[in-house]
């Protein structure tokens, strides 16, 4: 997913309206990252925020990812896929319970078992997209 495409993403699910009010209040869009590597996240965040439109907050660690998750703090969530101690199946249940209004997009450099992740995306209500 190209940063163009994230920026569809976020506009996406936002009204013209919306988009408006996000201009003429000059605030930023709010983003979170999590993925267990740090070089990643510090690239996502340097890549998003050299836009102006978007604010990062990153974690490296799931479990303290969660913790600090608030409801209506985000516009989007991206989650890696594999982490220790939770993985992005898991911390995506958590965040829901907490926000189910929160966009989600899933990222990884690894991740191939398209089987696996179809079953399990099935059940959720958003759409999903896979791109091999």
């Amino acid at each position: 997913m190209t940063f163009k495409d994230l920026q569809k993403l976020v506009q996406s699910q936002s009204g013209p309206e919306q988009n408006q009010l996000l201009h003429q209040r000059k605030t930023k869009r709010r983003i979170l990252a999590v993925d267990d590597d740090p070089d990643l996240t510090l690239t996502v965040k340097v890549g998003l925020e050299s836009s102006r439109v978007f604010e990062v907050n990153t974690f490296n660690d799931p479990e303290l990812a969660l913790s600090s998750f608030r409801p209506d703090m985000y516009d989007l969530v991206l989650l890696d896929f594999r982490m220790p101690k939770i993985n992005g199946y898991e911390l995506y249940d958590k965040i829901e319970q907490i926000d189910n209004k929160v966009k989600v997009c899933f990222m990884s450099a690894t991740y191939v078992n398209y089987k696996e992740a179809k079953k399990r995306f099935q059940h959720w209500k958003q759409n999903v997209l896979f791109k091999n």
